[in-house]
């Protein structure tokens, strides 16, 4: 009787990555913290350190204290506008403080292969040309929920055609209505990097919270990984909540957060990376 191998020991948590967690940890240990982080965070924009002491009748100066250790492990921001400080929430520790959690319990080392639960109303194929006005349609819809991408215009048919991997671009019906489309494009030109490329979904306003989207990443993901595609790569806004859902519940994990990455309507923006990574890869030449 032969028996089968026994499974790899987990990875191990680093010593840096245990130290910057303990000391988010080590700040949210004081339950006066853990209030004023979540009034900020549930908070739209910003707010006067004054407004804070108010809301949660705590005297003003206290409220001071306690920010100024949030804003040193960089929960908060704080920024002057006159005499008044006025405190926002950094949108990174959003994804930040969920990922540290899941990776000290563990959460990370068994994660999904792909979405589960499929909508029995969604219908996914591949994209044909015809599909190219439904598909625009759909991204000016993403465009303008401020949260999905960086253009600020729908990019040319020829464009997207051009960037977009060819076997690798799907359309979401419903009833014969296209919904939603997902497609990947290549992460570089290289040859070493030729598994490797970022996806892209987007669901149309009318269709969101039916499941289009996790149909359409089962698809993508599948696919990739049945056509040799190593690692899937994913850069979201971190106010873009659902979307880092939908990739999580894909095997995508956190990689970490891009801060200030590019500009966007003069603002400057945080990316969330993410990456799936298919362990049946088949090495490109030459890869030992």
């Amino acid at each position: 009787m032969t028996l089968p191998p026994p499974a790899p020991a987990p990875p191990q948590l680093a010593t840096a990555e245990a130290a910057t967690y303990a000391s988010w940890f080590a700040c949210l240990g004081d339950p006066t913290r853990v209030r004023l982080l979540h009034a900020i965070a549930t908070h739209a924009g910003s707010v006067k350190v004054g407004d804070l002491a108010d809301t949660l009748g705590i005297g003003q100066p206290t409220v001071s204290h306690h920010l100024r250790k949030l804003a040193e492990v960089g929960f908060v921001t704080l920024t002057k506008q006159g005499t008044a400080t006025r405190v926002a929430i950094n949108q990174s520790c959003c994804t930040g403080l969920p990922h540290a959690a899941d990776a000290v319990m563990g959460l990370l080392t068994n994660r999904p292969c792909c979405p589960s639960d499929l909508p029995e109303d969604v219908v996914v194929r591949a994209m044909r040309a015809g599909d190219m006005a439904d598909v625009r349609r759909v991204y000016a819809e993403g465009i303008a929920t401020g949260d999905a991408t960086f253009d600020t215009e729908v990019p040319q048919e020829a464009v997207l055609e051009g960037k977009w991997l060819r076997d690798h671009r799907w359309v979401a019906e419903i009833n014969g209505e296209v919904v939603g489309w997902a497609a990947l494009t290549p992460a570089s030109e290289r040859p070493a990097y030729a598994g490797v490329a970022e996806t892209s979904v987007y669901v149309a306003e009318t269709a969101r919270g039916r499941g289009v989207g996790k149909a359409l990443l089962h698809r993508q993901v599948t696919e990739a990984d049945t056509d040799g595609l190593w690692t899937l790569e994913a850069s979201i806004f971190p106010e873009n909540k659902p979307s880092l859902a939908l990739h999580h519940s894909a095997g995508f994990r956190t990689v970490g957060v891009r801060e200030r990455i590019a500009c966007h309507h003069g603002t400057w923006r945080d990316t969330v990376l993410l990456e799936r990574h298919h362990d049946g890869c088949v090495c490109p030449p030459g890869c030992d």
